[in-house]
Protein backbone atom coordinates (compact mmCIF):
# COMPACT_ATOMS: atom_id res chain seq x y z
CA UNK A 1 0.00 0.00 0.00
CA UNK A 2 1.29 3.56 -0.66
CA UNK A 3 1.85 6.03 1.94
CA UNK A 4 -0.27 9.03 2.06
CA UNK A 5 1.71 12.13 1.02
CA UNK A 6 0.19 15.38 2.15
CA UNK A 7 1.46 18.58 1.25
CA UNK A 8 1.24 21.60 3.96
CA UNK A 9 0.16 24.26 1.07
CA UNK A 10 0.24 27.98 0.80
CA UNK A 11 -1.69 28.45 -2.69
CA UNK A 12 -0.08 31.96 -2.89
CA UNK A 13 3.67 30.92 -1.92
CA UNK A 14 5.41 30.42 -5.58
CA UNK A 15 7.73 27.49 -4.08
CA UNK A 16 4.66 25.70 -2.77
CA UNK A 17 2.67 25.71 -5.89
CA UNK A 18 6.20 24.48 -7.64
CA UNK A 19 6.44 21.73 -5.67
CA UNK A 20 2.68 20.70 -5.73
CA UNK A 21 3.26 20.64 -9.50
CA UNK A 22 6.76 18.39 -8.82
CA UNK A 23 4.73 16.03 -6.44
CA UNK A 24 2.11 15.82 -9.89
CA UNK A 25 4.94 15.43 -12.83
CA UNK A 26 6.10 11.94 -10.15
CA UNK A 27 2.22 10.53 -10.55
CA UNK A 28 1.55 11.66 -6.70
CA UNK A 29 -1.90 13.32 -6.07
CA UNK A 30 -0.86 14.53 -2.33
CA UNK A 31 -3.82 16.00 0.04
CA UNK A 32 -3.33 19.53 0.40
CA UNK A 33 -3.61 21.10 3.69
CA UNK A 34 -4.34 24.93 3.37
CA UNK A 35 -2.86 25.17 6.73
CA UNK A 36 -3.80 28.93 6.90
CA UNK A 37 -7.48 27.66 6.77
CA UNK A 38 -6.91 24.90 9.14
CA UNK A 39 -4.47 25.67 11.00
CA UNK A 40 -2.29 23.06 12.73
CA UNK A 41 -2.26 21.89 16.09
CA UNK A 42 -0.31 21.47 18.53
CA UNK A 43 0.63 17.71 18.05
CA UNK A 44 0.89 18.17 14.10
CA UNK A 45 3.15 21.24 14.78
CA UNK A 46 5.07 18.69 17.11
CA UNK A 47 5.09 16.03 14.48
CA UNK A 48 6.44 17.99 11.98
CA UNK A 49 9.54 19.56 13.81
CA UNK A 50 10.23 15.71 14.67
CA UNK A 51 9.52 14.21 10.93
CA UNK A 52 11.58 17.44 9.53
CA UNK A 53 14.62 16.55 11.54
CA UNK A 54 17.62 18.46 11.75
CA UNK A 55 17.78 21.79 12.83
CA UNK A 56 13.87 22.64 14.13
CA UNK A 57 14.40 26.35 13.20
CA UNK A 58 13.94 25.54 9.91
CA UNK A 59 10.65 25.05 9.87
CA UNK A 60 9.98 28.72 11.05
CA UNK A 61 9.50 31.77 8.91
CA UNK A 62 11.52 34.70 10.27
CA UNK A 63 10.93 37.19 7.07
CA UNK A 64 7.12 37.62 8.53
CA UNK A 65 6.28 40.55 10.63
CA UNK A 66 4.84 37.92 13.34
CA UNK A 67 8.24 36.48 13.95
CA UNK A 68 10.08 39.98 14.05
CA UNK A 69 7.29 41.00 17.02
CA UNK A 70 8.94 37.92 18.87
CA UNK A 71 12.01 40.11 19.37
CA UNK A 72 14.29 36.78 19.33
CA UNK A 73 16.64 35.12 16.76
CA UNK A 74 15.92 32.20 14.90
CA UNK A 75 19.05 30.09 16.49
CA UNK A 76 17.48 31.39 20.25
CA UNK A 77 14.52 29.39 19.67
CA UNK A 78 13.71 25.85 21.24
CA UNK A 79 11.82 23.33 19.50
CA UNK A 80 8.70 24.22 22.50
CA UNK A 81 9.64 27.92 21.00
CA UNK A 82 8.81 27.43 17.46
CA UNK A 83 6.00 24.81 18.37
CA UNK A 84 4.32 27.73 19.95
CA UNK A 85 5.08 30.49 17.39
CA UNK A 86 3.61 28.51 14.52
CA UNK A 87 0.41 28.12 16.42
CA UNK A 88 -0.09 31.34 17.53
CA UNK A 89 0.55 32.57 14.37
CA UNK A 90 0.02 29.48 11.41
CA UNK A 91 2.09 32.09 8.81
CA UNK A 92 5.05 31.59 10.37
CA UNK A 93 4.96 27.99 9.95
CA UNK A 94 7.63 27.67 6.72
CA UNK A 95 6.16 26.36 3.42
CA UNK A 96 5.42 23.79 1.67
CA UNK A 97 5.96 20.97 4.10
CA UNK A 98 5.66 17.17 2.33
CA UNK A 99 5.02 14.46 4.66
CA UNK A 100 4.96 11.04 3.40
CA UNK A 101 4.25 8.16 6.42
CA UNK A 102 6.62 9.44 9.14
CA UNK A 103 9.09 11.56 7.28
CA UNK A 104 8.94 15.02 6.13
CA UNK A 105 10.83 17.40 4.12
CA UNK A 106 10.54 21.41 3.27
CA UNK A 107 10.01 22.16 -0.23
CA UNK A 108 12.92 24.42 -0.47
CA UNK A 109 14.21 23.87 -2.90
CA UNK A 110 10.68 21.84 -4.38
CA UNK A 111 13.36 19.07 -5.29
CA UNK A 112 14.18 18.92 -1.66
CA UNK A 113 11.08 16.70 -1.57
CA UNK A 114 11.77 13.90 -3.89
CA UNK A 115 13.29 11.49 -1.69
CA UNK A 116 10.22 11.10 0.29
CA UNK A 117 8.89 9.80 -3.22
CA UNK A 118 11.27 6.67 -3.52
Amino acid sequence: MKETVTIWHNPRCGKSRQTLELLRQNRVEPTIREYLKQPPSKAEIDGLIAMVGGDPAALIRDGEAEFKALGRKKAELTKADIAKAILAHPILLQRPVVVSGKRAAIGRPPEAVLPLLK
